[in-house]
């Protein structure tokens, strides 16, 4: 049976008792005051750019499939969910962000003040440490219910980001840590499901391979298979706009695909 559905500073859970859990570490878009008081000037206005703006609304329909979905309520400002807490930098000799980003994707400075090394590990004690401790949990629940568990990483980026990828983004990004972080069935099905989808264009294991959660939960000799897909904003916002913009007309269709993927995807039994 579902365990309660849970919401901490750190995150919302809802739990579900199918295989598929889905991680959405970075929707959040809280800021505590005392942290918004150190942004640069102009940062602390608004929604905190860099968010992988509704991907939690985009991905509402989990539950209805039975899956669970955690979703972090913290900006990546305050610590980004997807770095390692030790900060190794995920895609070495390339440029990107780290555990607490001093600057934003297109360079600009965050913090008029950076927190120093001993506000950093506060904030990983008191938002980090917790995501990561219900991930784990939620994961270990699951392989006991079914003997596996499969964790989907789900994210969203501007289509275009010169200082970290040339050119435009494909649609539909999917990141298995070049195959090392699920089983290479569940690679294969996915990866032709995306295919199928003549609609948007499609890259496997391309810029994107996976962050900290695909490559460090991603185990698949201890029956945990990981895979993350990042999303261009593209396919369902309007980027045009000056302010963060769901679009209905794009959304809309997106969801569907999406639903029926992760439907085929929780039904997926390993070999």
């Amino acid at each position: 049976m579902s365990l309660p559905n849970r919401s901490t500073a750190s995150h919302h859970l809802l739990c579900g008792d199918s295989p598929l859990l889905v991680s959405v570490p970075h929707a959040g878009t809280d800021v505590p005051d005392r942290i918004r008081s150190m942004l640069a000037p102009g940062a602390g206005k608004g929604t905190p750019g860099d968010t992988d703006h509704f991907v939690d609304r985009l991905y509402d329909f989990v539950p209805d499939l039975g899956a669970s979905l955690l979703v972090a309520r913290m900006s990546r400002w305050v610590v980004d969910l997807n770095r390692p807490a030790d900060d190794r930098p995920l895609y070495p000799g390339q440029a990107g962000t780290g555990l607490v980003p001093r600057t934003r994707f297109d360079g600009s400075p965050i913090w008029s003040m950076a927190p120093d090394s001993v506000a950093v590990q506060a904030r990983v004690a008191r938002y980090w440490r917790p995501y990561h401790d219900a991930l784990r949990a939620e994961l270990d629940r699951k392989v006991a219910l079914h003997g596996f568990a499969i964790l989907w990483d789900a994210h969203s980026i501007r289509s275009q980001v010169p200082r970290l990828f040339d050119g435009t983004l494909p649609d539909l990004n999917l990141g298995t840590h070049s195959g090392a972080s699920c089983a290479p069935g569940l690679r294969a099905l996915v990866g032709a499901r995306l295919s199928a989808l003549e609609r948007w264009s499609h890259v496997v294991d391309g810029r994107f391979r996976g962050g900290h959660i695909t490559r460090h939960y991603g185990r698949p000799a201890d029956a945990v298979h990981a895979l993350q897909l990042e999303l261009a904003q593209s396919t369902y916002m309007d980027e045009a706009a000056g302010l963060p913009t769901w679009s209905p007309s794009r959304a809309a269709p997106l969801a569907l695909a999406l639903r029926d993927l992760l439907e085929e995807v929780g039904q997926w039994q390993p070999a």
